[in-house]
């Protein structure tokens, strides 16, 4: 009996911890007005280099691994929102929104319009409304989620593929 009663005791604190895990990791995301164009003002307003949008869908094992694992973490916040306006996209969201060229849409047909076929996926779009790069999956760890921000930031991608600057980065574009 003691055995049961110390599994379910532990079991509930992983549902609980898990679930912190998923509160921390809302504060990665900025609110989002839904209307992109004035979004990437702001950005430039504020001295961001771009949007990053990630795609994802609820029940996703891989979102929420990500979710729980790298963007709950207080460094990879700082980091990235220090550079980037963050916004979660649900691909199967009905939400009206304004894309980067100004058009009405939903969350649902913004990510078929980008061409987004699994979740998470990540898209970071310069000031310029532009896709820079785009990371598809869950990344083994936070640094490697890192090396995405850093891919830009220090403006890698001007010279340089993905798979030039981090060979690890095949799931990038």
């Amino acid at each position: 009996m003691r055995m049961l009663r110390s599994g379910l005791l532990l079991l509930a604190l992983a549902v609980w911890l898990g679930g912190a895990c998923a509160a921390d990791a809302d504060k990665f995301f900025d609110p989002s007005l839904g209307d992109f164009p004035d979004e990437l003002k702001a950005a430039q307003q504020a001295g961001k280099q771009g949007v990053l949008l990630m795609f994802e869908m609820e029940n996703c094992p891989y979102c929420r691994k990500m979710r729980q694992q790298v963007l709950s973490r207080d460094d990879v916040q700082a980091y990235f929102h220090r550079h980037f306006a963050i916004f979660s996209v649900d691909t199967l969201g009905n939400q009206p929104l304004t894309d980067f060229a100004g058009r009405q849409t939903t969350e649902k047909a913004f990510a078929r319009a980008l061409k987004i076929r699994g979740t998470p996926s990540f898209v970071i779009v310069g000031l310029d409304g532009r896709e820079l790069v785009r990371l598809s999956g869950a990344t083994k760890d936070a640094e490697e989620f890192m090396q995405l921000g850093r891919y830009i930031v220090d403006g890698h991608y001007k010279t340089q593929t993905p798979e030039q600057f981090y060979p690890a980065a095949k799931s990038w574009k």
